[in-house]
């Protein structure tokens, strides 16, 4: 039998989760570069025990083991589930057929336990914001924080310890590291992490921000990534939830046969020497996770679209859908687009920019190569850009 290893967060409180090193994308979009975690945690009181949260699909049998490592799996006394995603649950059915733990959660997590989990009722336990249980020597308090990002999802704070076991806020996609400090970059996942989760969110993630403002906290302990030992990463939330941007502008393009491409070049260059600092990305090579992490401070989107059959290029289609699901705090835009024999798809851009309520400064429409005077007109709209986007 494998012995794992099982990182002490604090006194009494076990990291118990497992690390998908091998797994590449989440919810069938979102890559993932460094894999993820499937954080699981569990604390011993003096007379009871608890477990925040299960595992991902997969990895049941390991927090079984984990467990038992620990403890009498039968004697566990509670299951907490903050949120009711697969990537918490998938273990509750194991768990609470090998021991006697109650199912605490929401109201609205009940419900979705019964039905995702065929969790029987007396075996769950509601809870509302406010209320506590009582391990013995140390105190679970809960803190309701809909819509981040599950109209369920609670949080829930161990006060004699000051952790936060914060669901999928300050969470992180990476399968390295127990705490923060041994994760590479890590704020940059965060921010991508934020801006594929929470951004979409904002105004019910500044509400949970309050409640946690208001917590005593030393320690993090997120549902994906590593743990924190401070509260830095909450400086960071505070700004990407109020929408703060720089100025900085993301462009977005495809290019059939150069011709896009070419311009992109001008207006680079005609932004980058107007002192906006230029974020760029090839759809046709498009990391999705680095393109979202741009989008979460940007005050500006360029398109650069190459014409398909009197549409825009597919791939800029998606990525715009994206945006437009996303509700980043993007302020303006302006659009370049290329075409052969037949125009059209400038106007799907200039909509798209009304529906997300995103300033268009401008729209360039060229036949095939941009010729001298596109190039001029080209520069005059990049510096129109520009003075908007350094105007803040």
């Amino acid at each position: 039998m494998l012995n794992f290893f099982i990182p002490e967060i604090s006194d009494g409180v076990f990291a118990v989760g497992a690390r998908d090193h091998n797994r590449r994308v989440f919810d069938a979009f979102i890559p993932l570069p460094r894999g993820t975690s499937f954080n699981s945690y569990f604390i011993k009181g003096n007379d009871k025990s608890a477990l925040i949260d299960t595992v991902g699909p997969g990895f049941e049998c390991e927090l079984l083991e984990k467990l038992r490592q620990l403890t009498n799996l039968s004697g566990l006394d509670y299951l907490v589930m903050n949120h009711a995603e697969p990537d918490h649950g998938s273990a509750i059915p194991h768990i609470l057929k090998e021991s006697r733990a109650k199912l605490v959660t929401s109201e609205k997590g009940g419900a979705m336990a019964a039905r995702f989990y065929g969790v029987s009722p007396e075996r769950i336990k509601t809870v509302k914001g406010g209320e506590s249980l009582d391990l013995g020597g140390r105190t679970l308090d809960f803190v309701d924080v809909p819509w981040i990002h599950w109209p369920e999802t609670m949080a829930t704070y161990l006060s004699e310890s000051r952790i936060l076991f914060s669901c999928d806020f300050f969470g992180a996609h990476s399968a390295g590291g127990v705490y923060a400090d041994d994760v590479e970059n890590l704020i940059s996942l965060a921010k991508a992490y934020f801006g594929e989760i929470m951004m979409p969110l904002r105004i019910f993630a500044r509400k949970a921000l309050e409640k946690f403002e208001a917590l005593d906290i030393d320690t993090i302990a997120p549902s994906h990534g590593p743990v924190h030992r401070d509260t830095t990463l909450i400086g960071h939330y505070r700004r990407w939830i109020a929408g703060d941007t720089l100025p900085k502008a993301v462009i977005i393009y495809a290019s059939m046969w150069g011709n896009t491409e070419r311009m992109i070049d001008a207006v680079y260059n005609a932004l980058a020497s107007s002192g906006v600092e230029v974020r760029r990305h090839n759809l046709a090579d498009m990391q999705l996770d680095l393109l979202v992490e741009d989008l979460v401070d940007s005050r500006a989107i360029v398109i650069g679209a190459s014409t398909v059959l009197s549409n825009l290029h597919p791939t800029v289609a998606y990525a715009m859908n994206l945006v437009r699901i996303l509700k980043p705090p993007t302020k303006y835009g302006a659009i370049f687009n290329s075409y052969g024999w037949g125009k059209g798809a400038i106007r799907q851009a200039v909509e798209f920019f009304e529906s997300a309520k995103i300033e268009n400064v401008g729209a360039l429409e060229f036949n095939g190569p941009p010729s001298h005077e596109d190039y001029r007109a080209a520069q005059e709209l990049s510096r129109a850009l520009a003075a908007k986007i350094l105007a803040g």
